[in-house]
């Protein structure tokens, strides 16, 4: 496997705790509410959507995809009545800011913080908006200034590009956004079901049907774990997602992208253990 195919699997684990920090951190509800926005999951829609503009509630479902549509209606639209895009896309970054000073603390100012932004930005180089709408709004929007904002925000970049790219892989095998849940939920790498229930707004009811269906399609067995069928599905999943991200790391070069994970590695692990996500999150299987 070249090191564009490795960087491209391995985004989650390396590069993407840096960017998703933002949706757990205190620094985050605190200005973006301050901004205008309710508490809870509006500051999550918003705050993530407002580079695409007011859009409608079904362009942010779909893009987000697997969120429970319901869920989502109750806070937007409204949100943009209470902050503008803009309001919210300054209050985002400023929540970022606040947050990785207080993580990193004075790592944020050393040399090797600024080589991975540049690194990082040098990749985004590689990204390509076509069929990536989220990627696309977020690509839009002014480069920050101080490096580890660039680093972020590069990282945010890469992570929407690939996540675009998730969604057409899901469409393409045949998932909809609760299936591709529940059965990300069933291989035992992510969320446990309750909390994937909470997080993404979908009922029991709901969570279960689509168990059921599943099942009925021998995907997912008695145990609630995926069976072949759905493991090679899972699999076939990634693999096309990871194709199809790998872009913006052949544009990097194979040791550019080594030292971009050498770099930003131990950051990863310093913002997970000064408490940038909670314990609960997931579980082990």
């Amino acid at each position: 496997m070249g090191e564009a195919a490795e960087a491209a699997k391995k985004f989650k684990g390396t590069f993407d705790t840096l960017h998703s920090l933002i949706y757990f951190v205190p620094e985050a509800e605190e200005h973006l509410t301050a901004a205008g926005l309710r508490p809870g999951r509006m500051t999550y829609f918003a705050s993530r959507s407002a580079p695409m503009g007011a859009v409608e509630a079904g362009v942010v479902a779909a893009t987000f995809y697997n969120f429970n549509p319901e869920i989502v209606e109750r806070h937007i639209p409204r949100a943009w009545s209470l902050a503008k895009p803009e309001q919210i896309i300054e209050a985002r970054f400023n929540a970022v800011d606040a947050a990785l000073s207080r993580l990193l603390g004075d790592e944020i100012h050393a040399e090797t913080t600024a080589e991975a932004a540049e690194l990082a930005r040098e990749a985004t180089d590689g990204c390509s908006p076509e069929g990536r709408a989220l990627y696309a709004g977020h690509a839009s929007l002014a480069w920050p200034e101080k490096p580890h904002l660039v680093l972020w925000h590069a990282l945010t970049l890469l992570r929407e590009h690939r996540g675009d790219a998730h969604v057409a892989a899901l469409v393409l095998h045949g998932l909809n956004g609760l299936a591709a849940l529940v059965t990300h939920v069933a291989s035992g790498a992510g969320f446990t079901p309750d909390m994937a229930k909470s997080t993404r707004g979908w009922s029991d009811e709901q969570w279960d049907a689509e168990v059921a269906r599943l099942a009925n399609q021998g995907v997912i067995g008695p145990d609630g774990d995926l069976t072949d069928k759905g493991v090679d599905l899972r699999e076939r999943v990634e693999a096309a997602t990871n194709a199809a991200s790998e872009a913006p790391w052949r544009h990097l070069g194979e040791e550019k992208s080594a030292r971009l994970a050498e770099l930003c590695r131990p950051l990863s692990r310093a913002v997970v253990k000064a408490g940038a996500f909670p314990r609960a999150m997931t579980a082990p299987r």
